[in-house]
């Protein structure tokens, strides 16, 4: 812990923001490829409605990324914040809490989708030609899949809040490469086809999620981090802490599948291949997301720690170096979308109509990477204070409140190319609406220097 404690406290900035965003960013790109990497085994199956389904059934994969968000980042900001008070019993309690509610939580989750598919899945925009596939595709992966993407994720977040976020991008990483490696192997040689991209999920995130355990138990001696049952407690409000702080990434990636589903029909009122595009597209647009996931979530438990601590210097000299390094890697990602885009999307699926959606889309969407950035750098900074407001609003702006409006009046307006300009569109407003919150609370902090 000594070591941890000099990264927060003493460590030059450059080294502490670097030895946290880069394992992270890292960790949370490889995430990306092996969504990807699902999306393009099944591409060289050639057919765009299995290509389709695995696009319809990711907003109901999405959701359990907002779960482990809801555990992991709330949990971790109150740690790291519990560690900067000096309050190590409370940090172990929240570990403990966070790891067996979010474990019970998604096996609930995985066992009501599979119960309700028949109502669910023509909800999320399955029709006759992908039905089969997107049950399939749910079964191995939400229903059998649940816990262990849950946890596999939601373990990174709370391993890095004491520092650890070597360990934290292995683990993620890991699973990752394993799930590139199984996908092939299952698709094209056992020719399970999109069920055997479901199965390479589950058993990647589980490989993954043993990892964790294994990490957490061997070092349960120097650290606050725990998964032994007898330190979970709902007391010392815990809950509240964790839920309220978390509930802002999680409510995020909660509208943002209402915004997907919502999407999903209003190009599915077109054809598959619109379909298949959009999916195509939103997966790689997904690494600007990444990134800009990666540098703000890396830097929870340093904010957070400095913030209890009182060091609001060294704080805000973290805020400015992840603000600086993750607008130039947004502006580089964007332009290589908007300059590759063609061949970007046929590297999925050779089918020419799929080709012509997704390339179209792709350079709609990519032109947002730089406001996401910004805004998911501020939203981070609130989380890791402990603020719940200001989160949840700029959450609830990003998906869902402004988009899907926008979604059904552009496409009214200009047609399949309008759904495509709500994305950009929503994301600058929440740019805007997010530097007008954190200018007040920036001259705050610069009053008590």
């Amino acid at each position: 812990m000594e070591s941890k404690k000099y990264l927060f406290e003493n460590a030059p900035i450059n080294k502490a923001v670097i030895s946290l965003v880069v394992p992270t960013v890292i960790s949370q790109l490889i995430t990306v490829v092996y969504n990807m990497a699902d999306t393009f085994f099944i591409g060289q199956i050639g057919d765009p409605n299995q290509v389709a389904a695995a696009s319809i059934c990711m907003p109901l994969f999405v959701l359990l990324t907002g779960m482990a968000n809801l555990f992991g980042i709330g949990g971790s900001s109150l740690i790291s914040r519990s560690l900067g008070t000096g309050n190590s019993d409370k940090a172990k309690r929240t570990c403990a809490f966070c790891v067996w509610t979010a474990a019970a939580t998604a096996v609930l989750y995985g066992i009501i989708v599979f119960l309700l598919k028949g109502a669910i899945l023509p909800v999320v925009g399955a029709n006759e030609d992908t039905y089969g596939f997107c049950s399939q595709y749910i079964f191995w992966a939400i229903t059998i899949g649940a816990a262990p993407t849950v946890l596999n994720t939601g373990l990174a977040h709370l391993v890095r809040s004491e520092g650890y976020a070597k360990q934290a991008s292995f683990g993620m990483t890991m699973g990752g490469i394993l799930n590139i490696i199984l996908d092939p192997i299952f698709i094209s040689t056992f020719k399970l086809e999109i069920t055997g991209a479901a199965i390479a999920t589950m058993l990647s995130n589980l490989i993954a999620t043993i990892y964790f355990a294994v990490l957490i138990i061997k070092k349960q001696n120097n650290t606050v981090l725990t998964i032994n049952p007898v330190y979970y407690t709902l007391g010392m409000k815990i809950p509240f802490e964790v839920l309220t702080v978390g509930l802002p990434s999680s409510i995020m990636n909660i509208m943002g599948v209402f915004s997907n589903i919502c999407m999903n029909r209003l190009m599915v009122s077109y054809c598959n291949e619109a379909v298949a595009g959009t999916g195509i597209a939103k997966k790689v647009d997904m690494l600007t997301y990444a990134i800009a996931t990666g540098m703000s979530q890396g830097v929870i438990p340093l904010i957070g720690y400095n913030y209890s601590s009182k060091n609001f210097k060294r704080m805000m000299s973290a805020v400015k170096k992840t603000f600086a390094y993750s607008l130039i890697v947004a502006l580089t990602g964007t332009m290589f979308l908007l300059l590759c885009a063609g061949p970007v999307v046929k590297a999925f699926i050779n089918d020419p109509l799929t080709v012509e959606y997704g390339s179209t889309f792709q350079r709609i969407i990519c032109v947002t990477g730089p406001c996401i950035s910004i805004t998911m750098i501020i939203i981070t900074l609130f989380q890791s204070v402990g603020r719940k407001a200001a989160p949840l609003i700029l959450s609830l702006m990003r998906k869902g409140c402004l988009d899907v409006p926008l979604m059904f009046l552009m496409n009214y307006i200009i047609g399949i190319n309008g759904i495509a300009w709500a994305t950009p569109m929503t994301d600058f407003i929440a740019m805007f609406t997010a530097i007008c919150m954190f200018a007040p609370f920036w001259r705050e902090l610069k009053k008590e220097i």
